[in-house]
Parts: structure tokens; C-alpha cells; sequence
């Protein structure tokens, strides 16, 4: 790769670390789309993706959990079975832009849902376990076949339905992304056994701006501040899965 690709290509990791992790996310949309705009093959994208998810993540989890923001009996529900669900979306190779434009249009819509009509930081009763357990295993093969954390599928939800606070939200997702790309790149080097040496460099980026971002999220930055920002995170990774 030509070194002004690499530059663009480490700035643009960077960038997406810095913001997704302030929500507790780890960035997979946005690597996906700035290594597509590149021109990288999807062979190499998905992997690379996955591993930079499991640095941010890594970071993110440990920042909102050293802030007091996680709750273990939230998470393990939703973790439960998405964890092996993940695995089976990551070995799995299928054609998904259908797939991809449904799943594009939710994020929009939760998108305009946090831009437009913010909601006070309230709680409602958690979600049944059953529900949680059910949920988490949907969650873990999207997570998988699009090469994400399920994350991205898992805040909203925990917000629009009032399921957790804000940053207790973030918290589990990140934890929760942490496992799920995990699992999915093992499926994935199960199928494949193969890893980009293209990760690695860009890990760097990845570790900078992961950290500073979800110092800023777990710490910093206000209530209103993380949903806007959230919006923002679902404005990117909606119209990258349309468009992609």
C-alpha cells in the first residue's frame, strides 16, 4: 500500500476509534467504511475489523468499567448466547446487501430518534432474562456476518426501550462487543486461517484514539453530550451498510 493510503487509512481509524469509543463502542462501521472507500478486499476488511474492534473495545470496557458504569447482571444475558452466535455468523461468508440496507435503515431511524427527541436518563424495568438471552443470540450472528460487536444494535436498544442509563449502556455494549468480536474472529480464522498483517500497524491508531475517547465518555463528557454523539456514531454506520 502507497504511503498516502496508509496515512488516510491510519487517520481515519483514529478518528472513528476516538468517537466510537466515547459511546462505548469500538469503531467496526467505521473502519469497514474508510478500508472500503480504499478499495481493501472485503477478505482483508472483515478480519482487520474485527481485530481493531477487540483493541477499542478492550480499552472502552475497562475505561467505563473503572468509572462504576457496569452492571454484570445486564450483561450476561444479552452475552449468553450471542458470544457462540457470533462465532457462527464469522465463519459464515454470505452475500448480505439486502441484509445490510434493512439494517442500515434501523440505525437511521434510531439515529433520528436520539438527534430529534432526546429522552430523560430514565430507567425502566430491565428485560426478562429470556428476553435478554433471545435477544443477545439475534444480536451475536448480526454481529458476526457484518463483522461487528453488536454493539451498534445493542445501545439503541438498551435506550430506546429504557433498559439502562446511558453510560451503563455504553459499559455493557462495549463489554459486549469485546466478546462478540472475539468470537467472530475466530470464526472467522477457523474458516479463513488467515489475519491481515494490516491489523497490526493499524492497531496503533486504534489504541490512541480508543483511549482518549473513552476516557472522554466514561468520565468527561455529559449525559446529552454521549446520545448526540451516539446519533452521530448511527448516522455513520447506517449509511455505510446502505451504501456498502
Amino acid at each position: 500500500m502507497f504511503t498516502p493510503e496508509l496515512l488516510l487509512l491510519t487517520l481515519g481509524v483514529l478518528v472513528a476509534a476516538f468517537l466510537y469509543s466515547s459511546v462505548g463502542h469500538a469503531g467496526a462501521s467505521g473502519y469497514i467504511a474508510v478500508m472500503s472507500l480504499l478499495g481493501l478486499a472485503p477478505a482483508v476488511i472483515k478480519p482487520t475489523a474485527l481485530i481493531l474492534n477487540i483493541i477499542v473495545a478492550s480499552i472502552a470496557a475497562m475505561q467505563f468499567h473503572r468509572a462504576g458504569h457496569f452492571s454484570w447482571n445486564l450483561f450476561w444475558p444479552f452475552a449468553l448466547l450471542a458470544i457462540p452466535f457470533a462465532f457462527i455468523g464469522g465463519y459464515i461468508h454470505l452475500p448480505t446487501h439486502l441484509f445490510q440496507i434493512v439494517v442500515g435503515i434501523v440505525l437511521l431511524f434510531s439515529a433520528a430518534r436520539f438527534l430529534f427527541t432526546l429522552q430523560p436518563d430514565e430507567v425502566a424495568n430491565p428485560p426478562a432474562r429470556s428476553i435478554s438471552i433471545a435477544i443477545g443470540a439475534g444480536l451475536g450472528l448480526l454481529a458476526g456476518l457484518t463483522g461487528t460487536g453488536g454493539g451498534i444494535f445493542l445501545t439503541p436498544l438498551l435506550l430506546l426501550k429504557r433498559w439502562a442509563r446511558v453510560k451503563t449502556s455504553a459499559a455493557v455494549s462495549a463489554m459486549f462487543i469485546l466478546a462478540n468480536s472475539t468470537a467472530g474472529l475466530l470464526g472467522n480464522y477457523t474458516s479463513t486461517r488467515d489475519l491481515p498483517a494490516l491489523a497490526f500497524p493499524l492497531g496503533i491508531a486504534a489504541i490512541i484514539g480508543g483511549a482518549a475517547g473513552s476516557y472522554l465518555g466514561a468520565n468527561r463528557l455529559p449525559q446529552t453530550a454521549i446520545k448526540r454523539l451516539l446519533a452521530v456514531v448511527l448516522l455513520i454506520a447506517g449509511t455505510k451498510l446502505i451504501l456498502t
